[in-house]
């Protein structure tokens, strides 16, 4: 992999395809701390523990790229609701992982908290029972007044965003996710519209949008004026490791 830097305010998203060969998948287990090899032991499908394995893999292989270290010494350390962060007071760099499907992403960004969803729209999904128990109200609003052939895609747009904003804070199942308004309209930039109540916390607030993949929707969000967002396209997972 080439030498990866990092722009003061960039934010740089990967994505892989989790599908590899078993040479790929020994020489990246190698790389593995004890827990997580202890994890992916407890997956009870081949399948979900190779996709596992895999994406800590790459995980590691990006996160060791930028600091330039191997990827078995990386060290990870997790908050009090399981997010995930560099081990090491002094390291600016920060990242979230999210995948769907047989796709992962990976966020990364400097000295700013970020938050990464990406969500596979084939999985069936009963769109208006969903909103009407998760969505806040305006959101719920717009989303049944959506010609019904886009109700799909803004039922997913509102959904990652909503997720990509939960893991930027980091609190988890804690946040309500009606306690913000984000918007949905397909064709419509994405944006914090409030945030429990306040439309001037929102502003804080800048989320994007992005397509990893045909019938994949996907979001970051981070508490900051926008920064340059830089999007590689989809590879396969050895691909991003040469």
């Amino acid at each position: 992999m080439r030498q990866l830097e990092l722009n003061a305010r960039e934010v740089q998203l990967w994505a892989a395809r989790l599908e590899a060969s078993d040479d790929t998948l020994g020489r990246i287990s190698a790389w593995l701390s004890s827990d997580e090899t202890d994890r992916a032991a407890r997956f009870r499908f081949e399948k979900h523990r190779r996709a596992f394995v895999l994406g800590r893999g790459v995980l590691r292989a990006l996160a060791a790229n930028y600091l330039q270290i191997d990827p078995a010494e990386v060290r990870f350390i997790y908050g009090p609701k399981g997010k995930p962060t560099l081990a090491g007071s002094g390291c600016p760099l920060r990242f979230n992982v999210s995948n769907s499907g047989d796709v992962a992403v990976y966020g990364f960004t400097l000295d700013c908290e970020i938050g990464v969803d990406v969500e596979h729209r084939r999985r069936p999904v009963e769109i208006e029972n969903i909103a009407r128990r998760f969505f806040a109200p305006g959101e719920v609003a717009e989303l049944m007044s959506l010609p019904e052939d886009d109700r799909h895609q803004g039922f997913f747009n509102c959904w990652t965003r909503k997720e990509a904003y939960i893991k930027a804070v980091g609190d988890g199942l804690s946040v309500p996710l009606d306690s913000f308004e984000v918007t949905l309209e397909p064709g419509a930039a994405p944006r914090m519209v409030r945030l429990e109540g306040s439309t001037a916390a929102a502003e804080h607030w800048t989320l994007h949008a992005f397509t990893p993949g045909p019938e994949y929707t996907g979001a970051i969000a981070y508490r900051d004026r926008p920064r340059p967002l830089n999007i590689q396209p989809l590879q396969a997972v050895v691909d991003l490791l040469t």
